[in-house]
Protein backbone atom coordinates (compact mmCIF):
# COMPACT_ATOMS: atom_id res chain seq x y z
CA UNK A 1 0.00 0.00 0.00
CA UNK A 2 1.49 3.74 -0.42
CA UNK A 3 1.60 5.73 1.67
CA UNK A 4 2.94 9.49 2.07
CA UNK A 5 6.57 8.71 4.03
CA UNK A 6 6.90 6.38 0.96
CA UNK A 7 6.24 8.36 -1.50
CA UNK A 8 9.20 11.14 0.42
CA UNK A 9 11.92 8.76 0.55
CA UNK A 10 11.34 7.93 -3.48
CA UNK A 11 11.34 11.66 -4.26
CA UNK A 12 14.43 11.98 -2.05
CA UNK A 13 16.42 9.12 -3.73
CA UNK A 14 15.28 9.65 -7.43
CA UNK A 15 18.12 10.56 -9.94
CA UNK A 16 15.95 10.06 -12.45
CA UNK A 17 17.32 13.12 -14.59
CA UNK A 18 20.49 13.69 -15.14
CA UNK A 19 21.08 17.13 -16.29
CA UNK A 20 18.92 17.99 -12.69
CA UNK A 21 21.49 15.83 -10.38
CA UNK A 22 24.12 17.71 -11.51
CA UNK A 23 23.09 20.84 -11.43
CA UNK A 24 21.58 20.76 -7.69
CA UNK A 25 24.84 18.75 -6.89
CA UNK A 26 27.24 21.56 -8.20
CA UNK A 27 24.94 23.91 -6.47
CA UNK A 28 25.45 22.64 -3.05
CA UNK A 29 28.95 22.54 -3.73
CA UNK A 30 30.25 25.75 -5.04
CA UNK A 31 27.30 27.47 -2.60
CA UNK A 32 26.29 31.27 -2.92
CA UNK A 33 28.74 33.15 -0.77
CA UNK A 34 26.12 34.24 1.91
CA UNK A 35 25.46 30.54 2.40
CA UNK A 36 29.01 29.05 2.97
CA UNK A 37 28.19 27.93 6.14
CA UNK A 38 25.52 26.38 5.49
CA UNK A 39 25.51 22.69 4.41
CA UNK A 40 23.09 22.28 1.35
CA UNK A 41 20.67 19.48 0.90
CA UNK A 42 21.33 19.46 -2.73
CA UNK A 43 18.93 16.33 -3.25
CA UNK A 44 15.47 16.03 -4.41
CA UNK A 45 13.09 18.28 -2.23
CA UNK A 46 10.36 16.40 -0.37
CA UNK A 47 6.76 18.14 -0.52
CA UNK A 48 6.10 19.63 3.45
CA UNK A 49 2.38 19.54 5.30
CA UNK A 50 -0.35 17.94 6.69
CA UNK A 51 -0.63 14.31 5.59
CA UNK A 52 -5.00 15.46 6.23
CA UNK A 53 -4.67 18.51 4.49
CA UNK A 54 -7.54 19.54 2.51
CA UNK A 55 -5.81 22.38 0.70
CA UNK A 56 -2.64 21.85 -1.57
CA UNK A 57 -0.29 24.17 -2.74
CA UNK A 58 1.57 23.45 -5.88
CA UNK A 59 4.46 25.53 -7.27
CA UNK A 60 7.21 25.39 -10.33
CA UNK A 61 10.27 23.41 -8.50
CA UNK A 62 12.59 24.33 -5.32
CA UNK A 63 14.92 27.44 -5.52
CA UNK A 64 18.67 26.34 -6.26
CA UNK A 65 19.61 28.40 -2.97
CA UNK A 66 16.65 28.04 -1.54
CA UNK A 67 15.07 24.80 -1.05
CA UNK A 68 18.19 22.38 -2.43
CA UNK A 69 20.13 24.54 0.51
CA UNK A 70 17.53 24.55 3.08
CA UNK A 71 15.50 20.90 1.81
CA UNK A 72 12.32 22.18 2.73
CA UNK A 73 9.98 23.08 -0.35
CA UNK A 74 9.78 26.88 -0.63
CA UNK A 75 12.23 27.65 2.12
CA UNK A 76 15.39 30.04 2.27
CA UNK A 77 14.19 32.49 -0.43
CA UNK A 78 11.35 35.61 -1.21
CA UNK A 79 9.15 33.05 -2.59
CA UNK A 80 8.84 30.87 0.53
CA UNK A 81 8.60 34.52 2.30
CA UNK A 82 5.71 35.57 0.75
CA UNK A 83 3.88 31.86 0.25
CA UNK A 84 4.52 31.18 4.04
CA UNK A 85 3.38 34.27 5.55
CA UNK A 86 0.02 33.89 3.60
CA UNK A 87 -0.48 30.82 5.10
CA UNK A 88 0.04 32.00 8.30
CA UNK A 89 -2.52 34.99 7.71
CA UNK A 90 -5.36 32.22 6.39
CA UNK A 91 -5.03 30.24 9.53
CA UNK A 92 -2.58 27.40 7.39
CA UNK A 93 0.53 27.39 9.63
CA UNK A 94 1.48 28.20 12.85
CA UNK A 95 4.41 31.10 12.12
CA UNK A 96 4.65 33.44 9.41
CA UNK A 97 8.59 32.12 8.57
CA UNK A 98 10.01 29.39 7.09
CA UNK A 99 13.45 29.15 7.15
CA UNK A 100 15.15 25.82 7.68
CA UNK A 101 13.88 22.08 8.11
CA UNK A 102 13.54 22.32 12.60
CA UNK A 103 12.49 26.08 12.91
CA UNK A 104 9.26 24.34 14.42
CA UNK A 105 7.19 25.48 11.18
CA UNK A 106 4.20 23.67 11.52
CA UNK A 107 0.94 23.55 8.32
CA UNK A 108 -2.44 22.82 9.57
CA UNK A 109 -4.71 21.63 7.08
CA UNK A 110 -2.53 21.94 3.77
CA UNK A 111 0.31 20.59 1.88
CA UNK A 112 3.22 22.40 0.31
CA UNK A 113 4.42 20.17 -3.15
CA UNK A 114 6.16 21.08 -6.54
CA UNK A 115 5.91 19.64 -10.04
CA UNK A 116 9.44 19.19 -10.28
CA UNK A 117 11.35 18.45 -7.22
CA UNK A 118 14.87 19.44 -8.12
CA UNK A 119 16.42 22.68 -8.73
CA UNK A 120 16.37 23.45 -12.60
CA UNK A 121 18.96 25.54 -14.30
CA UNK A 122 17.26 28.74 -14.61
CA UNK A 123 14.39 27.72 -13.26
CA UNK A 124 13.28 26.13 -16.32
CA UNK A 125 12.70 22.11 -16.14
CA UNK A 126 12.56 20.36 -19.56
CA UNK A 127 9.18 19.03 -20.68
CA UNK A 128 10.89 15.53 -20.06
CA UNK A 129 11.86 16.36 -16.50
CA UNK A 130 8.19 17.61 -15.57
CA UNK A 131 7.44 14.11 -16.70
CA UNK A 132 9.62 12.20 -14.94
CA UNK A 133 8.32 13.88 -11.74
CA UNK A 134 4.87 13.96 -12.65
CA UNK A 135 4.06 10.45 -11.14
CA UNK A 136 5.21 11.88 -7.12
CA UNK A 137 2.61 14.51 -7.67
CA UNK A 138 0.04 12.07 -9.26
CA UNK A 139 0.52 9.30 -6.09
CA UNK A 140 0.28 12.59 -3.53
CA UNK A 141 -2.92 13.57 -5.06
CA UNK A 142 -4.38 10.22 -4.55
CA UNK A 143 -3.23 9.92 -1.13
CA UNK A 144 -4.35 13.27 0.02
CA UNK A 145 -8.04 14.07 1.23
CA UNK A 146 -7.82 17.48 -0.93
CA UNK A 147 -10.73 20.00 -1.46
CA UNK A 148 -8.81 22.61 -3.48
CA UNK A 149 -5.26 23.02 -5.03
CA UNK A 150 -3.68 26.33 -5.84
CA UNK A 151 -1.55 26.05 -8.44
CA UNK A 152 1.31 28.61 -8.59
CA UNK A 153 2.12 29.86 -12.09
CA UNK A 154 1.13 28.83 -15.43
CA UNK A 155 3.78 25.76 -15.24
CA UNK A 156 2.87 24.29 -12.15
CA UNK A 157 -1.10 24.63 -13.39
CA UNK A 158 -0.32 22.83 -16.67
CA UNK A 159 1.55 20.01 -14.14
CA UNK A 160 -1.78 19.69 -12.11
CA UNK A 161 -3.97 19.24 -15.04
CA UNK A 162 -2.11 16.84 -16.32
CA UNK A 163 -1.91 14.57 -13.05
CA UNK A 164 -5.59 15.00 -13.16
CA UNK A 165 -6.17 14.33 -16.71
CA UNK A 166 -8.20 17.78 -16.17
CA UNK A 167 -8.83 18.48 -20.13
CA UNK A 168 -10.89 21.86 -21.25
CA UNK A 169 -9.66 23.66 -18.70
CA UNK A 170 -9.89 27.73 -18.32
CA UNK A 171 -7.20 29.19 -19.50
CA UNK A 172 -4.75 30.14 -17.08
CA UNK A 173 -5.31 33.71 -14.90
CA UNK A 174 -4.58 35.27 -11.42
CA UNK A 175 -8.10 34.00 -9.56
CA UNK A 176 -8.84 31.23 -12.08
CA UNK A 177 -11.02 28.61 -11.18
CA UNK A 178 -10.93 24.74 -12.62
CA UNK A 179 -13.77 23.07 -10.96
CA UNK A 180 -13.66 19.01 -10.64
CA UNK A 181 -16.45 16.71 -11.42
CA UNK A 182 -16.45 15.13 -7.95
CA UNK A 183 -16.68 19.16 -6.58
CA UNK A 184 -13.35 19.72 -5.99
CA UNK A 185 -11.36 22.64 -7.14
CA UNK A 186 -8.28 23.86 -8.65
CA UNK A 187 -7.44 27.53 -8.06
CA UNK A 188 -4.55 29.52 -10.42
CA UNK A 189 -2.47 32.41 -8.69
CA UNK A 190 0.56 34.09 -9.90
CA UNK A 191 3.60 32.70 -8.56
CA UNK A 192 5.18 34.52 -5.77
CA UNK A 193 8.38 35.15 -7.74
CA UNK A 194 10.44 38.85 -7.48
CA UNK A 195 9.33 39.05 -11.02
CA UNK A 196 5.60 39.10 -9.69
CA UNK A 197 6.27 40.48 -6.55
CA UNK A 198 8.36 43.60 -7.01
CA UNK A 199 6.45 44.89 -10.48
CA UNK A 200 2.99 45.17 -7.68
CA UNK A 201 1.77 41.98 -10.36
CA UNK A 202 0.91 39.83 -7.76
CA UNK A 203 0.67 42.21 -4.17
CA UNK A 204 -0.71 40.53 -0.70
CA UNK A 205 -3.90 41.41 -0.85
CA UNK A 206 -4.58 39.19 -4.18
CA UNK A 207 -2.55 36.65 -2.71
CA UNK A 208 -4.66 36.33 0.49
CA UNK A 209 -7.81 37.12 -1.74
CA UNK A 210 -6.58 33.12 -3.29
CA UNK A 211 -6.26 31.51 0.30
CA UNK A 212 -9.36 32.88 2.00
CA UNK A 213 -11.20 31.34 -1.33
CA UNK A 214 -9.51 27.50 -1.16
CA UNK A 215 -10.28 28.07 2.67
CA UNK A 216 -14.21 29.07 1.50
CA UNK A 217 -13.61 26.02 -1.01
CA UNK A 218 -12.51 23.81 1.95
CA UNK A 219 -15.03 24.10 4.16
CA UNK A 220 -17.87 23.81 2.11
CA UNK A 221 -18.34 20.17 1.26
CA UNK A 222 -20.18 19.77 -2.06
Amino acid sequence: MDSLPALQRDVIASRACPRLVEWRERVALEKRAAYRDWEYWGRPVPSFGDPQAQLVVVGLAPAAHGGNRTGRVFTGDSSGDWLYRALHRAGYANQPTSQRRDDGLILIGAYVTVVVHCAPPGNKPTPQERDNCLPYLERELRLLPWRAIVALGAFAYGGVARALGLRNRPAFGHGVEAPLVDGRTVICSYHPSQQNTFTRRLTEDMFDAVFARARDLCAHER
